[in-house]
């Protein structure tokens, strides 16, 4: 169930895009952001739309796309030399490698902002009061509370003179990788003007089990298959679930985390069955 619904929200994802970028390739910045945007797991957007169809909400496309736009603005930036200074992302060139650093800033400032057009766009749901809450829930998802906060937080790791214990690394990826992924877990309750709650205790454990299966692919993955450099953090002493926990207790707290995922789902019954497949994809994946 849930491998079609991926390769479903894959295809709906990608075919937003290429709408939305087919009139604007006439410059670099277009072509790049279109790059950006290209390929991927799209889990995000899976959320984001299966989560509404769990709630029986308005089509959840234009929060799907956001979450993605937003998402590749975070890597495009993330890649670029101040910060983790990657060359491959997704199996091809970073956006900064293909073209240069100011057009990556640039392709990461405009997908940034078409995150929050998307959100406020008529099409994403009728009600003005809907829409405004989707824009700022992903404002503070994304921002200096949210995700930009746990990527200064791991900037400043880096230069600290002593690793991160389990308690702030934890703290520091509830922000990083967490919270884009939470806020696409409740976009779908969000426009059905239903309950957050539980999608909220679902995405928390899914964020920390994603981010411990990174760390573990980190050590253990194929950089052919996960389309980017493996072994990196290792190289540079970072803290991670890894080196605090050891490998197999990674493992062991992931799949607990797996298991927290699925009982905060138990109130959906079999409609959840997706969801809860997704988070066992998340420990389970192999890039």
């Amino acid at each position: 169930m849930f491998e079609a619904g991926l390769t479903e929200a894959q295809t709906r994802i990608q075919g937003g895009f290429d709408r939305l970028f087919e009139a604007r390739a006439d410059l670099p910045l277009h072509r790049g952001m279109a790059y950006a945007t290209r390929g991927g797991k799209r889990l995000r957007g899976y959320l984001a739309l299966e989560g509404a169809r769990l709630h029986g909400a308005n089509d959840a496309l234009n929060a799907a796309l956001a979450i993605e736009a937003v998402h590749a603005y975070s890597l495009v930036h993330d890649d670029l030399p101040a910060m983790d200074d990657d060359d491959l992302r997704r199996g091809q060139p970073t956006v900064h490698r293909k073209w240069d650093e100011a057009t990556a800033i640039l392709v990461g400032d405009g997908l940034q902002a078409l995150g929050f057009e998307l959100c406020l766009a008529p099409e994403a749901h009728p009600d003005p009061s809907v829409r405004a809450d989707l824009a700022l829930s992903l404002a503070r998802a994304s921002g200096a509370e949210g995700m930009v906060l746990g990527q200064a937080l791991d900037i400043a790791a880096e230069s600290a003179g002593t690793p991160l214990d389990l308690e702030e690394i934890t703290a520091l990826q509830a922000g990083k990788t967490g919270a884009l992924i939470r806020w696409a877990a409740e976009a779908g309750p969000r426009l059905a003007g239903a309950d957050p709650a539980p999608m909220r205790a679902y995405a928390d454990a899914l964020g920390l089990a994603f981010q411990i299966a990174d760390d573990i692919l980190d050590i253990e993955g194929d950089a052919a298959a996960m389309g980017k450099a493996a072994g990196k953090d290792a190289d540079r002493g970072k803290a991670t679930f890894v080196s605090l926990l050891g490998l197999g207790g990674a493992k062991a707290r992931a799949a607990e985390l797996v298991d927290s995922a699925e009982t905060a789902l138990s109130d959906y019954g079999k409609e959840a069955r997706g969801l809860i497949e997704a988070a066992r994809f998340v420990i389970a994946r192999k890039a």
